[in-house]
């Protein structure tokens, strides 16, 4: 436990909050039984939130419970960044250093951002995603410390916190899974007026059903009449209790202050405000005590006593006994740690600060900042910056303040507090032209800036613009708005971050720079589809247009990886491909690896859009391998997102899924959210194909679970409306579909969202009845058309569409346009390519169901989708086209016909009861009835070949042999005479169609079947 537990409260008695108490021991309790609690205690000023905290905290650590307390430092009107969260870390390593450093093992480098105690920070590329997978890793590691005992993590002053803190603890709230793990955060209420920053906080943890937030109430008459007993020990008067109570209203800390005036023989009428109050208390101080109470005062919420002694400059004797009559009556009070002073209570301290004259204020933060800058080591490192800024800033000095808020800035993106850089990156615009010209050029870019291209040296007779030394070149104000549009962004200040991109183009209007500008317009790109108000495609093109013809460079470059990204997801084709591999060449010429890997994704994409897949799928497959080499993670989790996406779009669903899975657990430790949630999204649809259902819902509430933005929630969304419109649910197919509309939006219109959202808005529309609704969501999508690449979500569309109207012939209400339809889509399929064998067998599929809504299929139609299907790992798409393959024969009613349709309709059967394909199921049992058909059994009086009728190939019948006689792919492939990998590829098929998982269920399946004699499995055979 951590001890001692500090108080501030000078009442020895813990009047009332009986029902507090209760609700948080009740939240120690669940976090005991691994059930992480979050609560919110909010009360306005004075009214007793530490109290309960410390009364809490005690009782915890009673109970074995770890406590760890931080507070959010207010330094003038600026708060450190993490400051809660780093104090609290601090107090966990301190109580628990053996099991902190395991739960931080690997990942110090990141954390360190939070508590640098663990090691140096990295200083990598920053990215969006940066703020986000600092809070995972976080998230993670109080969870892993929290796994074997109960900790406790108290943040208190909430409404004194900077953004990052309170992004960070939204994050946490929001993601708790496990853990024996209570966070209790303190408020102040009465400061939270309509503009609060932490009120929209506030607003969306109430959405949470997680979290509890208690509101403090005022003291009854009751109660403060038992704390004044506890304060004065002795039974108080009547009227005196009456007095107070009235004079205080019931605050606790005014009823101390009260009462100590009362017993000290100041009269509670003295004065008609309780400001003026706790000013006399003050004033009743030796001069040299007030002097230092002022001095603590602007110094901050808590002064360490070397900073105190070096800016008070009175000797060592005078200045303690100054402190010992502060201490004494009760207005400071010593830190835990015994090395600082604080007031007892932030009211006493406001109250000392408000009283500051304008003068007076200035010149103690100027001593402030001068005793830090003579003596870094007053304060703790990882806030000397920070704390340097602000007080330099405060004391009004525009030519000191510069340099030390943009240093602040500097240590506020290394920890990826992004919103405390922006803040701080605004301050020192706004300090620009009032600081002396001398001070501005003796910055430096290469000091202060991360994100932004070296500007071009004035153009020389007969030559060129070119870079320049950013170690040489003085910093300029154009610099400091591209860093502040980047920290914007990367904070989620879109709004912010596009007003300072909009003033910097405007103030490019007049310089000779186009890749500053084009540097900019791909920010506002970027922002703007943020915003969701366009797809950012206008703000490229005029980027492409600025650098088209210019010499190759690291900004040109990008722009091209940017347009080439870009036109894969909207505008797939031969335009899309030559940028990505003029980026790939420009990026390799000026050295701009990361570019040049993002870009080779982008190539990799776009050769199996285009039919080149063996090459495609090995340029992404050596781009993962160098990404995790060279330790570039934002390129790795892309390619872990996009290699086993290609690798689903050509039918290898089974090569997909490992993948995948290792993709997963690499975005996971990397904290890259995003990635990981389209990873899920992805590995819901290849468990999908492979028909295990029940994992494809778990994988898909994994993508809504672990995104951090809008449109992989919409993947995640849309996996899952597709498996409840498999299975016949379809208002929770409905539902799933708003859903993903919702987060998709309608601002970034994306191929790649349009048709299979369309596809599943079809199958909706035709399960409810609505089939003119499902032929308007068709006309919709063939009149966006599908740009090339796109067939892997055109077949499945025109599949559901064709498939609709089949279903809907025999209805009157759909016959009027059935015949215009049913061209448009045998116009639509004609177009479209397939390229490989899944899509050659969705093209059969989909005429069939053509001719079937005509009424001209055949079992011969059906039997050559059945075969296609019979090649491929898709059980639920087999089954189905089974069904209808046997629908066909029976139509021809002979024996051979019924027996087969029999056969064909017990084994679709048996995977739609697998699968819980409803649907399915009701169809295969309704048609058998009709038929009069018994499925529970094969018929007797005809010998059939099992492996036939499962669709086995009479190789793939000597490879299961082989399998159930337990040989590997290397001893099947020696045996048959064939390679290990084609020895592989006929084992996938065969698990699939099958209809299992591995090698062991698919032997178990031929020894029940009796496939093989048990001489055919002797391997000495």
């Amino acid at each position: 436990m951590l001890w001692p537990v500090e108080t501030r409260s000078v009442s020895p008695v813990f009047v009332g909050r009986s029902d507090e108490l209760e609700t948080l021991n009740d939240a120690l309790a669940r976090a005991g039984a691994a059930e992480p609690q979050a609560l919110l205690l909010g009360g306005e000023a004075g009214v007793g939130k530490t109290r309960l905290v410390e009364e809490f905290a005690t009782a915890a650590c009673r109970q074995g419970a770890v406590v760890a307390v931080g507070g959010c430092v207010e330094i003038g009107a600026d708060g450190l960044p993490f400051a809660p969260f780093s104090t609290a870390l601090r107090a966990l390593r301190a109580a628990l250093p053996g099991e902190l450093a395991e739960a931080a093992a690997g990942q110090e480098d990141e954390l360190a951002r939070l508590l640098p105690e663990l090691g140096e920070a990295t200083s990598g590329r920053h990215d969006e995603q940066g703020m986000a997978r600092l809070f995972e890793l976080t998230a993670r590691l109080l969870e892993r410390v929290a796994a074997e005992r109960t900790v406790v993590v108290a943040l208190e002053d909430l409404h004194w916190a900077d953004a990052s803190t309170r992004h960070l603890l939204a994050y946490l709230l929001r993601t708790l899974r496990t853990g024996r793990l209570v966070v209790l955060a303190t408020y102040r209420s009465d400061d939270i007026h309509r503009r609060h920053p932490l009120r929209p906080l506030l607003a969306e943890l109430d959405r949470l059903r997680t979290v509890r937030r208690l509101e403090l109430a005022r003291f009854t008459r009751e109660e403060v009449g038992r704390q004044i007993a506890g304060i004065l020990a002795t039974e108080p008067d009547p009227a005196q209790v009456d007095e107070i109570f009235e004079r205080s209203d019931g605050n606790a800390f005014f009823v101390e202050e009260l009462a100590v005036a009362a017993t000290e023989g100041c009269c509670t009428g003295l004065t008609d405000s309780l400001r003026d109050l706790l000013l006399v208390r003050v004033e009743a101080l030796p001069e040299t005590a007030q002097r230092v109470a002022r001095i603590v005062a602007e110094g901050g919420s808590t002064v360490e006593y070397r900073l105190l002694a070096a800016v008070a400059q009175l000797a060592e004797d005078d200045l303690i006994e100054a402190l010992r009559a502060a201490v004494g009556a009760n207005l400071l009070t010593a830190t835990p740690a015994g090395d600082g002073y604080r007031f007892r209570h932030s009211l006493v301290r406001e109250a000392v600060a408000d009283d500051l004259l304008p003068g007076e204020r200035s010149r103690l933060n100027r001593r402030y900042a001068e005793a830090l800058e003579s003596d870094p080591t007053l304060v703790a490192a990882d806030a000397h910056v920070t704390r340097l800024a602000s007080y330099w800033y405060q004391a009004h000095d525009p030519a000191k303040a510069l340099p030390a808020v943009l240093d602040a800035s500097v240590v506020a993106r290394r920890r990826h507090a992004y919103s405390e850089q922006l803040r701080l990156l605004e301050r020192a615009m706004e300090l620009w032209d009032t600081a002396p010209e001398e001070v501005r050029a003796a910055l430096r870019p290469v000091d202060f800036t991360d994100v932004y291209p070296p500007p071009p040296l004035p153009e020389r007779r007969g030559g060129t613009p070119s870079g320049c030394d950013p170690a040489t070149t003085p910093l300029s104000y154009l610099d400091l708005m591209a860093e502040a549009a980047v920290a914007g962004r990367f904070c989620g200040e879109r709004e912010r971050a596009l007003k300072i991109t909009k003033k910097a183009l405007r103030l490019l209007q007049d310089e000779h720079d186009p890749q500053r500008a084009a540097w900019f317009w791909v920010q506002r790109s970027r922002l703007v589809q943020g915003l969701a108000r366009g797809d950012g495609w206008q703000e490229l093109g005029t980027a492409q247009d600025l650098v088209r013809g210019l010499p190759p460079s690291e900004v040109h470059a990008d722009v091209l990886a940017n347009v080439a990204a870009w036109s894969m997801l909207h505008e797939p084709g031969p335009e899309a491909y030559a940028a990505a591999e003029r980026a790939v060449e420009y990026a390799r010429m000026v050295g701009a690896r990361e570019i040049e890997l993002n870009a080779r994704v982008t190539l990799g994409c776009l050769m199996v859009d285009a039919g080149d897949v063996d090459n495609g799928l090995a340029e992404l497959e050596r781009v993962k391998d160098a990404a995790l080499r060279e330790g570039v993670a934002q390129v790795a989790g892309r390619a872990y997102t996009n290699l086993p996406s290609e690798l689903e779009s050509v039918g290898r669903s089974r090569e997909a899924v490992p993948i995948q899975r290792e993709g997963i657990a690499f975005a996971r430790r990397y904290g890259l959210l995003d990635s990981e949630a389209w990873i899920w999204g992805n590995l819901s649809e290849s468990l999908y194909a492979l028909g295990r259902w029940d994992e494809a819902a778990e994988a898909a509430a994994g993508a809504l679970g672990s995104a951090a933005s809008a449109k992989p929630r919409g993947a995640g969304a849309l996996r899952l409306a597709h498996i409840a419109l498999a299975r016949g649910d379809t208002a929770e197919a409905a539902r799933q579909l708003a859903i993903a509309h919702a987060h998709y939006g309608t601002h970034d219109p994306m191929p790649q969202v349009l048709l299979p959202v369309a596809r599943i808005a079809v199958g909706v529309a035709a399960a409810e009845g609505r089939f003119l609704d499902a032929r308007a969501e068709l006309d919709r999508a063939l009149a966006a058309g599908f740009p090339p690449g796109t067939h892997r979500y055109g077949w499945p569309l025109l599949l559901a569409a064709a498939t609709a109207e089949a279903d809907a012939r025999a209805l009157p209400a759909a016959a009027d346009g059935r015949a215009e339809a049913l061209d448009r889509l045998a116009e639509t399929a004609r177009k479209l390519a397939t390229g490989t064998p899944l899509w050659q067998a969705y093209e059969r599929w989909t005429r069939a169901e053509l001719h079937r809504a005509r009424g001209t299929d055949t079992a011969a139609v059906w039997s050559d989708v059945v075969t296609d299907f019979e090649c491929l790992d898709r059980p639920y798409d087999l089954a189905r086209v089974r069904r209808r393959l046997a629908e066909a024969l029976l139509a021809g009613a002979g024996d051979d016909e019924r027996d087969r349709a029999t056969e064909l309709l017990r084994l679709a059967g048996a995977v739609a009861d697998h699968l819980g394909a409803r649907p399915l199921a009701e169809a295969v049992a309704l048609l058998a009835q009709r038929a009069r058909l018994t499925l529970t059994a094969r018929p007797s009086h005809r010998a059939l070949d099992p492996a036939g009728n499962l669709g086995l190939t009479s190789r793939e019948r000597d490879v299961l042999r082989l399998v159930s006689a337990g040989r590997t792919n290397r001893q099947i492939a020696e045996e048959l005479f064939i390679s290990p990998k084609t020895a592989s590829v006929h084992v996938s098929n065969i698990l699939g169609k099958l209809g299992v998982a591995g090698r062991g269920e698919a032997a178990a399946v031929a020894h029940r079947l009796g496939l093989f004699p048990a001489e055919a499995l002797d391997p000495t055979r």
